[in-house]
């Protein structure tokens, strides 16, 4: 069939507050420019991020009820500890209120002064836990990863001959993890591929350094891989879902992505030393061992949901909205990168409005300009997420994409909202010539872009 239609019926809705151009004209300047600081309500379709934005199913929603909320040992976190040992393997499964979480934990006792963990490339959260730490975050992905138009399957690869140059260059001994974001959310959501993931796990191994995966995705990467990886079409998904798995030591995981909640996330692993630091830090911070700070609720909602991102109805379906959206963008002429990913379309920022230089961030210009015009919200992954200053010239560092991402929460929005959404992308574009520039008032020393204040920079 040439429509692709939603393989869920909706049960429940949630009104739009609908606002006028005017309205958000004062709303955004109120917020400094920073489109984190807006209150929801004012909102029409919020692509922020699909990170806990998720619809839950009745099945989920069935598992809430059921939740056991006993402190310790609670049937819930069994259930829990169960689907994610069936589908990784790993035996020590730390349960964490978000990926974050388990991210601060695992770089509390890792990334230390003096420390590199290199990636294909870290994530926000990832590269501040790191550097809050004292450690530095390397990002190794391949050069095409880098090039908004190259088309290549799997652009979210490490370069695995940097990986090693890497390794020789800075020491095994100062290495002490290395990690693969699948899929590589600010490489534009692009997969990586299982050769990929055996190769690094196969580097790792020769040089004795543990081997984790940011698995927020993985669901999403195993489809692309049974889509675009010769000898894997006959393969479920699941079954490439836990051969990713079979590769690593362990992994960080936010459950508000790929497992359909709207809060949670674990740290899981096979190293019993590091399980033990782990469980230390994750009992003084986060809660005992068999919460780890969440409710029994939130325990079964996630188990139930490793279960349906798997339905391969649904992946299909998410895919193909995110290639429907690049393919109308093509005929409209707006530069994104390509090939599509998973769980966004990233608008290309440089080429978007190339006449705004990088200092003065044209991803924010754009992702202004969307809210202004239709009420959609869009995260900036450009130089305020990752740009930095050189502490001895102060030359300003630009990152290799000025990204503006719309990610797209999990069975919230249907085609209609996706249809207005290129609409208004198609207007911003028709009248790109007259964005603005930015620069900051206000800026943080970690994670600026989430509290940054901003004004036109004329």
């Amino acid at each position: 069939m040439k429509t692709i239609i939603e393989p869920f019926r909706i049960k429940m809705v949630e009104s739009i507050k609908m606002t006028t151009r005017e309205q958000r004209e004062k709303i955004i300047k109120e917020a400094g420019y920073n489109l984190f600081l807006i209150d929801a309500k004012d909102i029409i379709i919020d692509l922020l991020t699909d990170s806990g934005t998720s619809a839950m199913s009745d099945l989920q929603w069935a598992g809430i009820m059921q939740g056991d909320e006993s402190y310790a040992g609670a049937r819930s976190f069994h259930r829990f500890y169960d689907k994610v040992f069936q589908l990784t393997k790993f035996k020590h499964i730390i349960p964490t209120h978000q990926g974050r979480a388990a991210e601060r934990i695992l770089f509390e006792i890792l990334a230390n002064e003096g420390k590199f963990i290199p990636s294909n490339t870290h994530f926000d959260t990832t590269r501040a836990n790191i550097e809050y730490n004292k450690g530095a975050a390397a990002d190794l992905v391949i050069e095409e990863g880098k090039n908004p138009e190259a088309i290549h399957p799997f652009k979210g690869n490490i370069d695995l001959d940097k990986l090693e140059n890497f390794i020789n260059e800075k020491g095994v001994e100062n290495i002490p993890i290395c990690m693969l974001t699948i899929t590589n959310n600010s490489g534009g959501g692009q997969p990586v591929s299982m050769e990929n993931i055996r190769g690094t796990s196969e580097i790792c191994k020769k040089y004795g350094i543990p081997f984790f995966l940011d698995a927020c995705r993985f669901a999403e990467n195993s489809y692309f891989i049974k889509m675009r990886e010769p000898g894997y079409e006959n393969k479920s998904c699941r079954e490439i879902a836990r051969e990713i798995f079979s590769y690593a030591d362990g992994c960080t995981m936010s459950a508000k992505k790929d497992a359909l909640v709207n809060i949670g996330g674990f740290l899981a692993m096979n190293d019993d030393d590091l399980a033990l630091q782990a469980r230390n830090v994750l009992i003084v911070t986060e809660g005992f061992p068999t919460y780890g700070g969440l409710a029994g609720r939130d325990l079964e909602a996630i188990a139930q949901g490793l279960d349906e991102i798997l339905d391969e109805d649904y992946l299909h379906y998410r895919i193909r909205t995110v290639e429907y959206m690049g393919e109308r963008l093509d005929k409209m002429g707006v530069p994104y990168l390509k090939p599509t990913g998973g769980h966004a379309i990233y608008l290309d920022a440089k080429a978007f409005a190339p006449h705004i230089p990088v200092e003065m961030f044209p991803g924010q210009a754009i992702a202004v300009e969307l809210y202004r015009i239709g009420g959609i919200r869009s995260c900036e992954i450009g130089g305020i997420m990752f740009g930095k200053t050189d502490p001895e010239t102060g030359q300003y560092l630009p990152p290799d994409l000025e990204l503006v991402r719309l990610a797209f929460p999990r069975r919230v929005y249907t085609q209609s909202h996706f249809d207005y959404v290129l609409e208004v992308i198609e207007e911003v574009y028709q009248n790109r010539k007259n964005l603005p520039g930015y620069k900051f008032t206000y800026q943080a020393p970690l994670l600026r872009h989430f509290t940054a204040q901003f004004e036109i920079a004329l």
